[in-house]
């Protein structure tokens, strides 16, 4: 029997744990003469786009080979941790980025695809990925742009290798991402815990309880609205517009 003390406590995140973030891909040109964001992977997070202007497409790299998905209004696109995804802005690039695990993301789960000597020293790789803290626009954009062509440098690298039938450097970057962030492992699933696990554990005692005829949980329906940090960020792929979900709700 279903009672109140074993029941999860009730989640009001948003569905299934998931973060949320407007993105404004960048148009900055990179050495392959396409305008775009920064390559990486997600190593426990998958990761979808909504497009809601503009036109482009995210490149996308994996063990199975290369693959390039074109993005317009409307489109939807998803991938599973793993997969290095690169967007490239054809004019006006805007998506709505829907992301694992309360948007870990863009909070931590996320490795670019540095030159191999870069990933083998982690404050070397730290250095390199870090924008200047308290920075204004253009020298935080310089920064961003930075980091973004050396990740085009390795990024140019894994896919030539593995066009050409080679899988081991990918192997290799897998190998190095996963050092990179292991010691992080234990606060995401922290993170994970609080987040998508509760909200699974939720919906079990709701179907319990209903299935029990007993709908007294209703009586719990909350409502909850938020608003972007204003800002605008330099994210990895283009300026974001983030939801503190974490903090304190605000309607």
């Amino acid at each position: 029997m279903v009672t109140a003390h074993t029941l999860p406590l009730p989640y009001d995140g948003l569905p299934g744990g998931t973060g949320i973030s407007r993105l404004r891909v960048y148009d900055w040109p990179a050495a392959d003469g396409l305008s775009g964001g920064t390559p990486h992977l997600h190593l426990t997070c998958s990761e979808a786009y909504a497009v809601t202007g503009g036109r482009g497409a995210v490149q996308t790299l994996t063990a199975a080979g290369f693959s390039r998905t074109p993005l317009e209004p409307g489109s939807l696109v998803w991938f599973t941790p793993g997969t290095i995804h690169r967007l490239v802005n054809e004019g006006g690039l805007t998506i709505v980025v829907l992301m694992q695990n309360c948007g870990l993301p863009e909070a931590g789960d996320a490795v670019m695809t540095l030159p191999p000597s870069c990933l083998a020293d982690p404050e070397r790789y730290r250095k390199a990925v870090a924008l200047p803290a308290g920075a204004g626009d253009e020298e935080l954009a310089a920064a961003a742009r930075r980091r973004r062509d050396l990740a085009m440098e390795g990024y140019a690298e894994l896919r030539a290798a593995t066009e050409a039938g080679d899988p081991e450097p990918l192997a290799a970057f897998h190998r190095a991402a996963g050092e990179l962030v292991r010691a992080l492992a234990p606060g995401w699933h922290e993170r994970w815990r609080q987040g998508a696990a509760a909200a699974s554990a939720a919906t079990g005692a709701q179907l319990d309880r209903l299935a029990a005829g007993d709908t007294s949980y209703l009586a719990d329906a909350r409502v909850r609205a938020e608003r972007p940090v204003p800002g605008g960020r330099f994210g990895m792929c283009g300026r974001l517009d983030v939801y503190d979900l974490e903090g304190p709700p605000t309607g």
